[in-house]
């Protein structure tokens, strides 16, 4: 097949959103498909396999749309054309512009369109201060179906999202795969590093952005009977850097605030001794899946407004959302039960396993752009 990858937001593999899209890429080049990707990021011009429309000019907000790491895409027919020209299904990631542009302009040509469900509204509207204003949610979910009505197939990354977009606009054809975890990231010995002996070390991976709601783990922490054990690590980036770091300075051991590569990121996850997910606004949460896939026992918000709570074995690994006191329990739990936390690991490791492995779920995107492609041969051989 012929598959055109369209993404409004693509660059360094530091969002989840920019990752699933580059995995799907590599995945299905592996497998012996033609893929291009059509995107916005000007350091890919002249690769192969790269279609660059302009970046969109947000005038005064460039420069927070710069801090977020996102360039926004802006669309060109006649690029878009060029680049869905033959293509046997075209597949977009985000409902922005470019997105919608080009599923309308290839549904022109009888080429049939998929789009992936990644983004929440509130991952939208927590830029205007918005967030728990569900009028306006409600309306950009309003918004996302001028790209998902005209879609022939639908992924979620999760159950949640199905259920939440569906409850909202009605029933689609939708496909529920995990993004995976990718086979870099597997149980491997680690030792911790020397400055990190006889601590405590819990992870949380996320950007550095306000739903993410670092600072309830932060009050957790200094709430924690092991406070002065306890060494956070925060991997990412984000624009709330600098006021994580000045909110963090109650804790007697400066968190570390950093983004990591992949073999960092391996090392870090095998030496941990806890993961802690405490975003209240959670399309998938690649980062808890990544510790779940190295035996990490995490603990994680209940908010209504995360996927990742799916993933609690049972309420030992939940904590209620927006409660640093319950946190702080729930840490302390697993600090003085380490007999339970090893037996806790071996079952996520399984489950993780069976449920989250990269190439089964590359196998499930593969069937579902197969039989989005078929659409326009059946369509063909209709008399």
């Amino acid at each position: 097949m012929k598959i055109v990858i369209v993404c409004d937001v693509l660059g360094e593999e530091n969002n989840g959103t920019t990752i699933a899209a580059m995995n799907l890429k590599r995945s299905m080049e592996a497998r012996g498909h033609q893929v291009r990707m059509l995107c916005p990021d000007a350091d890919r011009a002249g690769q192969p396999g790269y279609d660059i429309v302009p970046a969109r000019n947000l005038g005064p907000f460039n420069g927070y749309v710069r801090k977020n790491g996102v360039v926004l895409a802006r669309p060109r027919d006649r690029i878009i054309k060029a680049s869905i020209e033959g293509a046997d299904v075209v597949h977009v990631m985000m409902p922005f512009s470019l997105g919608r542009r080009a599923a309308y302009l290839a549904k022109q040509a009888g080429i049939p369109v998929s789009a992936g469900f990644h983004a929440m509204a509130e991952n939208i509207t927590v830029h205007l201060f918005l967030k728990n204003a569900e009028p306006v949610n409600r309306l950009t979910y309003r918004c996302f179906a001028g790209l998902y009505r005209r879609c022939d197939a639908i992924h979620y990354p999760t159950q949640f999202l199905r259920d939440l977009y569906e409850g909202l606009c009605g029933p689609t054809n939708g496909y529920v795969i995990s993004n995976g975890v990718h086979p870099d990231i597997h149980p491997v010995k680690a030792q911790k590093p020397a400055v990190f002996a006889g601590r405590t070390v819990i992870l949380f991976t996320g950007r550095y952005s306000g739903e993410k709601s670092h600072r309830v783990l932060i009050q957790a922490v200094a709430r924690s009977a092991f406070r002065e054990q306890i060494q956070l690590i925060f991997a990412g980036e984000g624009p709330l850097k600098e006021q994580l770091q000045r909110e963090a300075a109650v804790l007697p051991l400066p968190p570390v605030f950093s983004f990591f590569t992949r073999a960092e990121m391996v090392q870090i996850l095998n030496y941990a001794d806890l993961y802690v997910h405490p975003a209240e606004i959670e399309a998938e949460g690649v980062g808890c899946l990544e510790a779940i896939a190295c035996g990490l026992v995490p603990v994680i918000s209940n908010s209504p407004r995360c996927a990742t709570k799916a993933y609690a074995i049972d309420e030992k690994n939940l904590f209620q959302f927006d409660s640093p006191d319950d946190l702080a329990a729930r840490i302390d739990w697993w600090i003085t039960h380490p007999a339970a936390r090893a037996e806790r690991s071996r079952a996520y490791l399984a489950y993780a396993h069976e449920q989250f492995d990269q190439e089964v779920c590359m196998d499930k995107m593969e069937r579902m752009l197969r039989e989005t492609a078929a659409k326009r041969e059946n369509a063909a051989a209709r008399p």
